[in-house]
């Protein structure tokens, strides 16, 4: 969803409600933890792990085996979760309409919630990757909004592709589906018109996939860096302090933070 700037992240987030089902599980930061949004997506029939402010008064109406607790907010009941993350210590708490600790254990649900940031490669994708360094040609708002829609709707059809392909292979992480991979072989299929016979099937998603596939990336490493405003191009150095590039391994600890009964 896009537009103009006059119109916030909340009234955008409530148009793409209508796009959500039941079996969708939907990550959002601080910002989407408002009563009338949650309700909203809710009734929609999908499940919600959103983050929500610390201070947050959120009165327990019942208390889960694995620390979390029950609450209301509004007419919908939601889990609240709260751990501390040790790769850098920092409380979390979790907003969930996964309300059943059992089959939803609160330490998965905040390894999942940590996974959120990968959002960031889908902006970079969209505005680097499938651009392929252009920059948008149209010279009029009308022009504009209907190359972005190109664009999303090849990205979409790029990652249903992707996706349909690393869900082929029994625990293949879908993380490891390349996305420059999957341009390349669509472009290619575009170019080469590899395929087009009248009255066959074409199968382009298969073609894509089987590149995914024959050129999956390594699992993805755990992010372990604050996000930053990344600095202009320059040769000189900027001011202030050196950012630390280094590679690091890492894993997560969670720990669950309970409050008395």
């Amino acid at each position: 969803m896009f537009g103009p700037a006059t119109t916030g992240e909340l009234e955008y987030a409530r148009r793409l409600a209508v796009d959500l089902r039941a079996g969708i599980l939907l990550l959002g930061d601080r910002n989407f933890s408002a009563a009338t949004l949650l309700n909203q997506l809710a009734a929609t029939g999908a499940d919600l792990l959103v983050r929500c402010r610390t201070n947050r008064k959120l009165p327990p109406v019942a208390r889960c085996r694995d620390g979390s607790t029950l609450t209301r907010i509004g007419p919908l009941t939601v889990r609240v979760i709260e751990a501390e993350i040790t790769i850098r210590t920092g409380h979390y708490r979790l907003l969930t309409t996964l309300t059943d600790p059992a089959t939803h254990p609160a330490a998965e649900l905040v390894r999942l919630y940590h996974e959120r940031w990968e959002i960031e490669t889908a902006y970079a994708e969209l505005k680097s990757t499938i651009l392929g360094g252009r920059v948008l040609r149209a010279r009029t708002p009308d022009g504009v909004e209907q190359e972005v829609w190109a664009l999303l709707t090849a990205y979409q059809a790029l990652r249903t592709a992707m996706t349909d392909a690393t869900d082929s292979i029994p625990g293949t992480d879908p993380d490891q589906a390349g996305f420059l991979t999957a341009v390349a072989a669509a472009r290619d299929q575009l170019v080469l018109a590899a395929g087009i016979t009248a009255d066959t099937v074409i199968d382009l998603v298969g073609a894509i996939g089987r590149n995914v596939l024959a050129h999956l990336l390594p699992t993805r490493r755990v992010r372990t860096k604050d996000r930053i405003v990344k600095r202009a191009i320059s040769k000189y150095n900027a001011r202030g302090p050196t950012i630390d590039r280094t590679t690091h391994k890492a894993t997560i600890s969670i720990n669950m933070l309970t409050s008395s009964p």
